[in-house]
């Protein structure tokens, strides 16, 4: 499952990068980089978020953009970081 491979090698730079002690990631959570342009957001987001249909077609997206190559060395989201915004607050009230 492509999902899979994207969450999967997404997770694993995150473990390096936190091998290193230059992020900081609670246990269940997630870091995305989320924006259109160069200058990337980093967001860090319960892995529950996965779940929604609404957050696996910004994951769709990610992967018809970047394939399995995300610049940031973790999952980015090629979307406005206003829609990415309106996205997890509506998840965070379910």
């Amino acid at each position: 499952m492509a999902i899979g491979k994207i969450l999967r090698r997404s997770l694993s730079a995150e473990r390096r990068s936190n091998s290193t002690g230059s992020t900081d990631v609670p246990k269940g959570h997630l870091a995305v980089y989320v924006g259109e342009n160069e200058y990337k957001q980093r967001f860090v987001i319960p892995i529950s978020y996965l779940n929604d249909p609404s957050f696996q077609e910004l994951l769709n997206q990610a992967e018809e953009e970047f394939g399995f190559s995300h610049p940031m060395g973790g999952l980015t989201i090629p979307c406005s970081e206003d829609i990415f915004m309106d996205l997890i607050s509506c998840l965070g009230r379910v």
